[in-house]
């Protein structure tokens, strides 16, 4: 078997143009937090545009498939991590009731 390389797919001309298409053609709201994302923003801006992976590369997911792009804001997927299996909106309240 081939060690993982987490570079494969993270750069590149391929994944540049994916995503300018998500970009141009999405909705451009943050999956995680449903609040429209501002395409005016500096790439730095933790409310700026970002594509997020349903599956993370870490995890396996492919880097350039489609379907496993999303958008989001950058605190929004900083914020998620490498987790699969997060679901959104986060209960309101802090207890389990």
């Amino acid at each position: 078997m081939q060690p993982l390389d987490y570079r494969r797919g993270r750069s590149g001309r391929p994944l540049a143009r994916a995503k300018a298409r998500l970009k141009r053609e999405g909705s451009n709201v943050c999956w995680s937090c449903g609040k429209p994302i501002d395409l005016s923003l500096d790439v730095r801006h933790p409310m700026s545009w970002t594509l997020d992976h349903a599956t993370p590369l870490s995890r396996g997911g492919d880097p350039l498939d489609p379907s496993n792009h999303r958008e989001a804001h950058r605190r929004c997927n900083s914020i998620r991590g490498n987790r699969a299996d997060v679901t959104w909106p986060k209960q309101a309240t802090s207890r389990a009731w």
